[in-house]
């Protein structure tokens, strides 16, 4: 099984933005994290981070020609602003999970709009760095 974690802008800067919010863990820690869930679950995971929108279709774009399974994405502040990110994952038609390191729900009232989660299956906030196995979880029991 071959998973794409796609991450939206100032995540590279975990450890670094906010860490009363975000933890002081860094992004590096994150992926570490991710390639060792990914490893004890036999998947592939491939892990990309941009703070360009028109990078994340890109990648989104990418999933599809090299035949990704599923999709756990961090979309950021995009999650809130993006319909071009949303219409990539519709058109590519690939399972996705969206994941919030934060508790979005408790947060600004404009964190409350997600234009992804329109066409993510499920949605994981608030469970700090463990939310993405639990959506890399999620995908693979929705793909058994």
């Amino acid at each position: 099984m071959k998973i794409l974690v796609i991450n939206g802008p100032n995540l590279n800067f975990l450890g670094i933005r906010e860490p009363d919010i975000y933890g002081k863990n860094t992004y590096c820690d994150l992926c570490e994290m991710i390639n060792e869930a990914a490893k004890d679950r036999n998947v592939d995971v491939t892990i990309f981070q941009s703070n360009h929108e028109g990078d994340i279709v890109d990648k989104i774009q990418w999933a599809y020609f090299h035949k990704i399974d599923g999709i756990v994405i961090n979309p950021a502040a995009y999650t809130h602003t993006s319909v071009a990110i949303l219409d990539a994952l519709k058109a590519v038609n690939i399972p996705a999970v969206e994941v919030h390191i934060s508790d979005v729900d408790s947060r600004e009232d404009f964190r409350q709009i997600s234009y992804v989660g329109k066409y993510c299956f499920a949605r994981i906030a608030g469970e700090g760095f463990e939310g993405y196995v639990h959506a890399m979880d999620e995908i693979i029991n929705k793909l058994k």
